[in-house]
């Protein structure tokens, strides 16, 4: 295994680990009858909105569950491409997500958005929080990267044959045989001329 597929691997494990974070703290949210994140207390004003709170961050939980699937499937992404492009997409919007909610609480911890709460009453936790969602988005952000390049070099390198086939197939055609030039594929290789 490369050094870089190592590293691909080891982000997208990471990924996965802090969405797995997410859910667990969503169930034990949802034991105690919560709303928020650990260490960030939702308003008073907010479980009135929420008619079970329990189900709601059940339904985080299995959100949670869903992204750490989704990271992992990054891991080695689904060639076919009805799978590959949905996990693609769910992961960039997963990325959007949680990164905006890391900002969101970074903010509110630094007392720079009231309206989203007050100052966290335990900072450590508020603060761990932060560290733990920092740490899950950077890792699916570098997965997602890897995993969105890799799908289109396969995909360019998917596609060369195919042309390389459709070349010979019009020159059988026309009964002649293709030039050196036409049967260079993409990725530099030629065809010894024919004599």
């Amino acid at each position: 295994m490369s050094r870089s597929h190592k590293k691909y691997l080891a982000t997208a494990l990471t990924a996965c680990l802090g969405a797995l974070a997410y859910t667990v703290s969503k169930v034990d949210l949802a034991r105690e009858g919560e709303l928020g994140m650990p260490g960030f207390p939702a308003p008073t004003e907010a479980y009135a909105a929420v008619a079970d709170v329990e189900t709601a961050q059940l339904a985080n939980a299995a959100l949670g569950l869903l992204m750490a699937v989704v990271a992992l499937l990054l891991v080695r992404l689904p060639r076919t491409p009805l799978l590959r492009w949905p996990v693609l997409v769910v992961s960039w919007a997963g990325i959007a997500m949680v990164g905006a909610g890391v900002l969101g609480f970074g903010a509110r911890a630094a007392g720079l958005a009231p309206s989203l709460g007050a100052t966290p009453p335990h900072m450590p936790t508020a603060l761990a929080a932060l560290l733990v969602g920092a740490v899950w988005v950077t890792a699916w952000t570098i997965a997602a990267v890897s995993a969105t390049r890799s799908s289109r070099s396969r995909s360019a390198a998917g596609a060369a044959p195919i042309r390389e086939v459709q070349r010979h197939q019009s020159a059988q055609r026309v009964g002649s045989e293709p030039s050196t030039a036409e049967s260079t594929l993409d990725f530099g290789s030629t065809r010894a001329p024919s004599s």
